[in-house]
């Protein structure tokens, strides 16, 4: 979860942003997730963030670095990481609450009067600025964006959906897959520094195990919580299934069109390597192949990763193949997410069913 803070003028605002899960997964190949939050607050003109990193923070923190490859500049922003204090002794006190609470000293430093929150596990695009001017016009304590979506019985497992009525949020509860027609939370809010800061609080007094959203619905008899939609493609990364279907999804243009615009970069970190080449062997369809491979093999309905090797014979269908991934000739995989540095040369067929999905971990050899 991300937290921002910004002005009322159309000066740029600052904006702190916190992260309860880890966003470091690889997208589409070529990005992380937390690319998307980022960027989408660099392109909104914020430029002063907070992340905060619950656990396994090296790769995460290796990728933002100082933030100069998501265009803010340290002259006039800052990304800055924030760790928890104290170690856990129970995941049940991971929460976002918990880890605003421990740089509470930091949320109060910022000058600003507004804050904005975003979530580091959901891919969407979104123009941050335009909402907090919206929402200071609006009077609102809270301004809070939400997905309105027709399939929430599968792949919003752990959403928090909103109850919405005259364009208010009236009760913020978890999805339980009840019912298909559902406005989703987009785990993003803009409201006061100050308030966020009483919220903190409340939640410490009522539960150690309460999110932000939890406080925001134990409050909700006393806030006003306006209730934005937000339009286009929408990803949220709850489940290896949800994160397949998110990166899937992104092989039909239109959906694409929905993300990748010429006005809205993505920013990532940058690795310079050459083109992937293409042997006579090879055959590609509906698929994207990242830089610095060689293929040889047949390549349908897949994504692929920088540096993967793909054997003569080997066939990939319905796959997420991640970076620096070598598949042995005649090796044949179908509905996998292959993770980063995996070698397959003596399995020769790795298969889900239709419907099904299988997984092959981490630096795995078979």
């Amino acid at each position: 979860m991300a937290a921002q803070t910004a002005r009322t003028s159309r000066c740029r605002p600052a904006i702190f942003k916190g992260v309860h899960k880890n966003g470091s997964f690889t997208f589409l190949g070529r990005y992380r997730v937390i690319d998307f939050p980022i960027s989408n607050l660099s392109n909104s003109g914020i430029i002063n963030l907070q992340v905060y990193i619950a656990s396994k923070p090296r790769s995460l923190a290796a990728h933002i670095g100082t933030g100069r490859h998501y265009n803010i500049n340290s002259k006039r922003g800052r990304v800055q990481l924030l760790f928890p204090t104290e170690e856990r002794v129970n995941t049940i006190y991971n929460t976002n609450i918990q880890a605003l609470y421990e740089n509470l000293e930091y949320i109060k430093r910022q000058s600003q009067e507004y804050v904005v929150i975003a979530p580091s596990c959901m891919v969407f695009k979104q123009d941050y600025d335009a909402l907090l001017q919206d929402h200071a016009k609006s009077g609102a304590d809270i301004t809070a964006l939400y997905h309105m979506v027709h399939h929430a019985r599968g792949g919003y497992e752990t959403c928090h959906i909103f109850d919405i009525a005259d364009g208010k949020v009236n009760a913020i509860r978890r999805n339980l897959g009840d019912e298909d027609v559902r406005a989703i939370s987009m785990e993003s809010f803009v409201m006061k520094k100050s308030l966020l800061i009483k919220l903190i609080h409340d939640a410490r007094a009522i539960s150690s195990m309460f999110n932000l959203s939890d406080v925001i619905n134990a409050k909700i008899g006393d806030l006003d919580v306006r209730a934005v939609e937000h339009t286009g493609y929408f990803g949220p990364i709850t489940s290896l299934k949800s994160y397949y279907t998110a990166n899937m999804q992104l092989l039909n243009p239109a959906k694409a069109a929905e993300l990748f615009t010429p006005d809205w970069p993505i920013y990532t970190r940058t690795n310079d390597s050459c083109p992937s080449q293409f042997y006579d062997s090879a055959e590609v369809k509906n698929s994207l192949i990242s830089n610095g491979g060689e293929i040889r093999g047949t390549i349908i309905d897949s994504i692929v990763g920088r540096g993967v090797t793909v054997g003569k014979g080997a066939v990939i269908k319905g796959c997420y193949i991640a970076a620096y991934t070598t598949i042995g000739d005649n090796v044949h995989l179908e509905n996998q997410v292959v993770d980063k540095y995996v070698t397959i040369n003596h399995e020769n067929e790795i298969i889900a069913g239709e419907g099904e999905l299988g997984y092959v971990k981490y630096m795995d050899h078979l």
